[in-house]
C-alpha cells in the first residue's frame, strides 16, 4: 500500500509544487527545470501512447472474438491500421496516383481526410436537432435567445447587407458584447475549477488517478 499510494502522492505534491513554484522563480534553474520536466512529459506521453494502442488494440480483439455487436467495424480498424503501418514502412510513389505522392500520403488525402470530412459534417444535422430543441420561445429567456440567434446567423450571410446593413452591425455587437461577456464568464469559471481539481490533487483529495479508491 506505501508503493502503491504513499510514494504517488508524495511524488505528485513535490512535483506539482516545484512545477507550480518555477514560474515565480526568476533565475536560470528555474528555465533548466522546466526544460526537463518538459521533456519528460514527452516520454511519459510516449508511454502513455503505448497503453492507449494497447488498449484500444485489446478492446477490439476482445469484441471479435465474442463476436459484440459492431464486432465488424473492429476487423477494419485492424485493416486500416495494419494497411497505413504497411504504407509508412514502405513509403513508396505509386506511380499512377495523382500528384505523385506516397503511398502512406495518398491513403491519407484520398481515405483519412475524406472520412474525416463526412463525420464531421454529420455534426452539421446534430447542431440543427439541439437548435431546434433549444430555440423554442417558451418564455421570455428563451426568445431572446431565439431572437439573438437569428440576428446573428442572419447578419452572418452575404445577402444580410444587401438587406439593410443593419444586420451586420447587429451581429457584431451581439457577439463583441453579451456573447463574449458570456464567454468570459465560463472561462472563469472553467478556470477556477481547474485551479480546484488541480489543490485537490496536489493535497491528495482527489487519488482517482491512482486507480480509483477514496
Amino acid at each position: 500500500m506505501f508503493y502503491k499510494r504513499t510514494i504517488p502522492l508524495i511524488m505528485a505534491f513535490v512535483i506539482g509544487v516545484l512545477a507550480f513554484a518555477q514560474g515565480y522563480v526568476p533565475l536560470p534553474i528555474s528555465s533548466e527545470f522546466l526544460e526537463e520536466m518538459t521533456t519528460w512529459f514527452r516520454i511519459i506521453g510516449g508511454f502513455g501512447m503505448f497503453i492507449g494502442a494497447y488498449s484500444l488494440l485489446h478492446m477490439h480483439v476482445t469484441r471479435i472474438r465474442r463476436r459484440q455487436l459492431g464486432w465488424g467495424y473492429s476487423l477494419f480498424v485492424f485493416l486500416g491500421a495494419v494497411t497505413m503501418i504497411v504504407a509508412g514502412l514502405i513509403n513508396g510513389p505509386l506511380g499512377a496516383m495523382p500528384d505523385e505522392g506516397t503511398m502512406f500520403d495518398w491513403f491519407y488525402m484520398n481515405v483519412q481526410v475524406p472520412a474525416g470530412a463526412t463525420v464531421f459534417s454529420l455534426l452539421a444535422f446534430f447542431m440543427a436537432s439541439a437548435a431546434f430543441r433549444s430555440f423554442r420561445a417558451r418564455n421570455i429567456e428563451a426568445a431572446l435567445l431565439l431572437l439573438a440567434a437569428v440576428v446573428v446567423m442572419f447578419g452572418r450571410v452575404p445577402i444580410s447587407a444587401m438587406a439593410s446593413s443593419w444586420f451586420p452591425r447587429a451581429a457584431d455587437l451581439l457577439m463583441e458584447f453579451p456573447n463574449l461577456a458570456a464567454k468570459r464568464g465560463i472561462l472563469l469559471g472553467i478556470s477556477l475549477g481547474m485551479i480546484s481539481q488541480s489543490l485537490r490533487i496536489l493535497f491528495g483529495i482527489e487519488r482517482s488517478y491512482l486507480g480509483g479508491g477514496d
